[in-house]
């Protein structure tokens, strides 16, 4: 086994380029592109499914039954649902997250032909008109507006404009590394600082040519946000999977924004108890600093993957995010050492040898698990 040796620089600036890069889910292509010119720098292999998620390849010794790790590609966003009488647009939102983290954001609008610059604001944006309305009115998607940099105070004047209902949204990131203490800053961390961390994972992979028991794929989603994840992007031969992204920092949780978040379950159900206990022991073993957590409200693509159909072990681990789907920020140290447990995981065998075979019989099938081992089981 080698110890990795993470390029944290190659991760950072990474993270800022792709942080920087509109991709509301549906509006993925520049940034499925920016990967893809990634990977042929690494000189790794991939393939493109019709809509653009990505499954690149890393060739092990053994070419089949083999792995894949995977993250998602894209962010939360907005769509215009409505051109207003008073020249402002609604919003509907694009992925679960509440418009309270919307207000004050600026934003690019990309209509048919051109983009236009704008600022989410509430519909009582001014203290000088509705003095404490302003925060008594309602947290939702119905009590904010957007205002775009262009002069428009009328639905005419819009559809004038160019501006139609389904235009897309993209928030500003405002991306900061804060070279002091190690911390980032930015919106869109969910999941681009997931990306950053396994490409940073498959470079020192190939700088430092560490060989491969088994194929290894790295699989870039283009959908999580709404559900359908690695839903449509996995192959038959491929018999475990490990979910890359975030951990949410927060009163009741376990995760913290250093180290490498190992989580036990999600709003789903339990992960894989042996694949989950591979990346436990390896943490152990190589000195990795990490913890556990179970999630509540949270769901990744293990879920959609399941929920197609594939019967796949599956587990999931994070970098420990404050403020998730919000103003986020996560710590250099958390994207280290999951990239670190990345490379550790892809130099072991497959987790139990008897998933060489999508149906077989019971011998080789795991006896017990953990202190709980019941031994032997009488078939």
């Amino acid at each position: 086994m080698i110890i990795p040796r993470i390029d944290t620089e190659y991760l950072l600036e990474t993270l800022e380029t792709l942080v920087r890069m509109p991709s509301p889910t549906g509006f993925t292509d520049r940034v499925v592109l920016f990967t893809c010119r990634e990977l042929d720098r690494l000189g790794i292999s991939y393939e493109l499914t019709r809509r653009g998620a990505i499954r690149a390849n890393l060739p092990g010794r053994q070419k089949s039954p083999d792995r894949a790790m995977v993250v998602h590609l894209d962010t939360l966003g907005a769509m215009v649902r409505e051109l207003k009488p008073n020249g402002r647009l609604s919003l509907a939102p694009i992925g679960t997250w509440s418009s309270r983290f919307a207000e004050g954001g600026r934003i690019t609008l990309f209509t048919d032909d051109l983009t236009f610059r704008g600022t989410v604001l509430p519909i009582k944006a001014s203290g000088h008109t509705y003095d404490e309305e302003v925060d008594t009115q309602p947290v939702s998607w119905d009590h904010v507006e957007l205002r775009i940099d262009a002069p428009a105070r009328s639905e005419a004047d819009l559809r004038r404009l160019g501006v139609n209902i389904g235009d897309y949204v993209a928030f500003d990131p405002g991306f900061e590394f804060d070279h002091a203490f190690g911390f980032i800053n930015s919106r869109h961390l969910d999941n681009k600082a997931g990306v950053a961390a396994l490409l940073a994972a498959a470079k020192t992979m190939v700088d430092d040519a560490i060989p491969l028991p088994i194929d290894c794929h790295l699989l870039f989603t283009i959908s999580e946000e709404v559900g359908s994840g690695a839903s449509a992007i996995l192959h038959g031969d491929v018999a475990e999977m490990v979910t890359i992204d975030n951990g949410t920092v927060a009163p009741g949780q376990n995760s913290k924004e250093t180290g490498v978040t190992i989580a036990m379950r999600d709003s789903v159900g339990p992960f894989d108890y042996h694949l989950t206990y591979r990346l436990l022991n390896l943490a152990r073993e190589f000195n990795v600093p990490h913890q556990r957590d179970a999630f509540r409200h949270y769901r990744c693509d293990s879920a959609s993957a399941l929920e197609a159909g594939n019967d796949i072990r599956t587990a999931l681990i994070c970098f420990g995010i404050d403020a998730s789907h919000g103003y986020e920020r996560v710590h250099l140290d958390a994207l280290r050492c999951l990239a670190q447990l990345s490379v550790l995981y892809m130099q072991t065998e497959l987790t139990v040898a008897r998933d060489t075979a999508r149906l077989g019989p019971v011998e080789g099938f795991p006896e017990g698990q953990g202190a709980y081992d019941p031994g032997p089981v009488e078939v």
